[in-house]
């Protein structure tokens, strides 16, 4: 099925599992973006805490809710997020990639980089998911060109959600501020205002180059993983495409929630 409508592509800030069960600014700003966008036919999250040796797509008809974690209240690891799979919209996928050759998997699941932003959007866990995994051998360049694969699917119906933290250091993390709304470090402020410069200007290459911009994004980004889900939601701009901020502030001092839309 092709729309003549394109779907708007999301990049969510997760920051901490907890974000699933409460109520704040930040689930909110999740909830209000869920009810200003179309419905999706299906949705294709790409996780930070998802990261293979290789390319792979969830393909079971029921995902389970993965709780890739631990330390947190009963609350959180009783939490499901029962919403199907889409064995359909994996294949899809899976023909569209050309760069390698993506492998199906029938035992993650969906991780809290995906269940815990989608349950906000879609609270009754009615649209089907698939995550498409981060294959930890290949370089940002990879994560970027291989996004631009799945364009298509913006005009089939399908929410693309990119899933991690522009800025994440949890070696760094004041876990004294928790519970204080907002703090950041100079340098995690710093790194994240240069690359919202870098996103409202459409300078994707110094984005994916983040390893040449200096020590506020070395401290930013000491592993790609929460870095590269924002990589494949630029790679699906299009020329003239608007993006808007929301969630757009620190946590703990070393995190960032910035959010944004695309088209």
């Amino acid at each position: 099925m092709t729309t003549t409508n394109k779907m708007p592509v999301l990049f969510l800030g997760h920051g901490s599992p907890m974000n699933a069960i409460e109520d704040n600014e930040f689930s909110r700003g999740w909830k209000e973006i869920g009810k200003s966008i179309p419905r999706p036919r299906a949705i294709l999250c790409i996780s930070a805490h998802w990261e293979t040796r290789g390319t792979l797509l969830t393909a079971m008809a029921k995902p389970r809710t993965f709780h890739d974690f631990g330390g947190f209240p009963k609350e959180l690891s009783d939490f499901q997020y029962p919403a199907p799979g889409s064995p359909e919209l994996a294949n899809e996928v899976k023909s569209l990639v050309t760069k390698t050759s993506a492998g199906l998997d029938e035992t993650w699941g969906l991780d809290h980089g995906s269940w815990s932003v989608i349950c906000h959007l879609y609270p009754k866990a009615d649209v089907p998911v698939v995550q498409l995994s981060l294959d930890y051998m290949q370089n940002p360049h990879y994560h970027y060109d291989l996004a631009k694969e799945l364009a298509v699917l913006r005009t089939k119906g399908i929410l693309i959600i990119g899933s991690g933290n522009m800025v994440h250091n949890l070696r760094m993390v004041s876990w004294d501020k928790f519970h204080e709304p907002v703090f950041g470090f100079d340098w995690a402020i710093e790194a994240n205002d240069k690359m919202k410069e870098f996103i409202t200007s459409g300078d994707h290459k110094s984005l994916i180059n983040y390893k040449m911009q200096g020590r506020a994004f070395q401290l930013a980004i000491p592993t790609p993983d929460h870095f590269l889900p924002l990589l494949y939601t630029l790679a699906l701009q299009e020329k003239g495409e608007e993006v808007a901020l929301f969630n757009d502030k620190p946590v703990m001092g070393s995190l960032t929630m910035t959010s944004l839309k695309i088209g």
